[in-house]
């Protein structure tokens, strides 16, 4: 059996006990069919159903890629819907996510490709008219571990 790690601070409020994925899980079968992610600036809505659905799917494509438990998927990103996906599917599945500063350059790119070894990097196509693409290009020579971008 795994053996799960437990600290926290002083206070009287026990933590919950259970992973993030877990408690997704948890609170989709409970509410299905309440909001559950709102987006006003992409025209997105989506139940608690919903989106279980949108996150599995996004967990399987991960998983088709050879993405494993453990390993870690990068995001950069501004605020979206999708971000939220990502988020959820890697912590299903129980990868860790690395979460990239939107306005990074691609010296700080790269420095955080390659100090968390992220096997995948997850990124929108441009923010602030800066190409992501062409940043990732620049930067994953310094990534030995990077094998998928998307």
């Amino acid at each position: 059996m795994e053996k799960k790690s437990y600290a926290h601070g002083v206070s009287t409020v026990p933590l919950l006990g259970e992973t993030i994925g877990e408690n997704f899980s948890k609170t989709c079968k409970t509410f299905p069919q309440r909001d559950a992610l709102i987006c006003l600036h992409q025209n997105y809505r989506a139940t608690y159903a919903q989106l279980w659905q949108q996150v599995e799917e996004v967990a399987k494509a991960l998983l088709a890629i050879n993405v494993k438990k453990g390993d870690r998927v990068a995001l950069w990103s501004p605020n979206c819907y999708e971000w939220v996906l990502v988020q959820y599917a890697t912590a299903r599945i129980g990868v860790i996510l690395v979460n990239i500063n939107p306005a990074y350059r691609s010296s700080e790119l790269a420095y955080v490709l390659g100090q968390s070894e992220a096997t995948v990097v997850i990124s929108a196509v441009s923010f602030k008219g800066n190409s992501y693409k062409t940043m990732i290009e620049e930067a994953k020579w310094s990534c030995e571990h990077l094998q998928e971008i998307f």
